[in-house]
């Protein structure tokens, strides 16, 4: 298809009309026609992050309008149904226009911007992105709310993105953290704040639920702020918030994750589901684990190389109605002892791993011993799985776990 960028389209004649024009014309060219195709401006589409991701939400614009992009570049943050990623273009060009803007929704492979391959295309690249036929493409994009265009309206001298620049502040807890614990910024923003020895947790985000994103970064650092200590006039504001940054009695709505987990779980309803429970030993997979990790292996990656090399043994608990097949998930970090977990739609089973607690336990021998124990609680789908066939599973999985020197290789 690459090649009708490049193709005249011309009215529909004969080819030996077109012949005898050609060669009686010389070296003249026919008048350019409506029909000729000679910018070379492509659309930068919404793509698919995840088998199931339906929609994406633009976090953070990474480039700006006229922004000179190579191949590989980052251009944009989005947020699937499963986590935020950097987007890269595949061409080389100019950003010429943004068509759905931070915070706005758009569907998978609709257009989100246009890229120019030259600065002279970016005004007709513009242009195009104004027309009816592309501005319906971005009307996914959330209205302010009613307080913000109340402002807009009242102010009409005043721009936008003025207002916006001088959004960010100093703050002790910025409404991002999560009661100070967490900080929610784009992956692009902590790569910036890193770059420009920034502190995050000093920056008010101005993304979606007050996520920090890269122009908050950039102004902070710009205002010289990052050493200003904070006063009582900007912390007063967050007191009337909760931790997440949400004034509290308002109506959030769902993120893109959310909303996929909302839709996930309600289908799961319907799978007729059972569950089985079992407790290993792990004091060998303790030891095994204080030994390697400082060289970044993490308990969940050994729990899912265990899981793995047990799945091998057991193909039939690997297995389901569609594509999903088997899925880990791991509370115990949290010093959660047991749960029992919702199984996605799609999938055979999937495994709640508790934390590994100290346990009094009777010995072979008869007397009375200390060990490490944790509690798995495996839900599966009855129609592909049944329950012999998850025991067994267990089993196998219980001496690889207690006995981890197959979790090294």
């Amino acid at each position: 298809m690459a090649h009708l960028l490049h193709t005249p389209f011309l009215p529909s004649t004969s080819s030996t009309t077109l012949r005898r024009s050609s060669a009686s014309s010389g070296s003249r060219r026919p008048p350019p026609s409506a029909g000729v195709v000679r910018a070379k401006i492509r659309e930068i589409f919404m793509p698919a992050l995840s088998s199931t991701m339906t929609e994406g939400k633009i976090v953070s614009w990474v480039k700006s309008e006229g922004d000179k992009l190579s191949k590989g570049e980052s251009v944009v943050v989005v947020e699937s149904d499963k986590a935020d990623m950097d987007v890269e273009t595949f061409y080389d060009g100019y950003l010429a226009a943004i068509m759905v803007d931070e915070g706005g929704v758009a569907a998978v492979g609709a257009p989100i911007a246009l890229l120019a391959e030259n600065e002279d295309e970016i005004e007709q690249a513009k242009s195009k992105a104004q027309s009816p036929s592309s501005s319906s493409s971005s009307s996914s994009a959330p209205a302010p709310p009613p307080a913000a265009a109340a402002a807009v309206e009242a102010q009409p001298d005043k721009a936008p993105a003025k207002a916006v620049a001088a959004a960010p502040a100093v703050t002790s807890t910025h409404p991002a953290s999560e009661g100070g614990q967490r900080v929610v910024a784009s992956p692009y923003a902590k790569k910036l704040a890193k770059e420009l020895k920034v502190e995050l947790g000093r920056i008010v985000g101005t993304g979606p639920l007050g996520r920090i994103v890269a122009k908050d970064v950039e102004a902070f650092a710009a205002s010289g702020a990052a050493a200003a200590a904070p006063t009582a006039a900007t912390v007063a504001p967050v007191a009337s918030k909760s931790g997440g940054g949400v004034e509290l009695g308002s109506v959030v709505p769902f993120t893109t994750m959310q909303s996929a987990v909302s839709r996930n779980m309600v289908e799961s309803l319907g799978v007729p589901t059972f569950r089985v429970g079992y407790t290993i030993t792990t004091d060998a997979l303790d030891a095994l684990y204080k030994k390697i990790k400082s060289k970044g292996v993490t308990m969940t990656a050994l729990l899912a190389k265990a899981t793995s090399l047990a799945l091998v043994k057991h193909p039939v608990i690997n297995s389901s109605c569609r594509d999903g097949t088997f899925t880990l998930s791991n509370l115990g970090m949290f010093g959660v002892d047991r749960f029992d977990a919702i199984l996605p739609p799609g999938t055979g089973a999937i495994m709640a791993v508790g934390s590994s607690q100290p346990t009094v336990v009777a010995t072979k021998d008869g007397r009375i011993g200390m060990k490490n124990q944790m509690q798995v609680n495996v839900t599966a789908d009855h129609r592909v799985i049944y329950g012999a066939d998850l025991a067994q599973f267990l089993q196998t999985l219980s001496q690889i776990i207690e006995d981890p020197k197959d979790l090294t290789f």
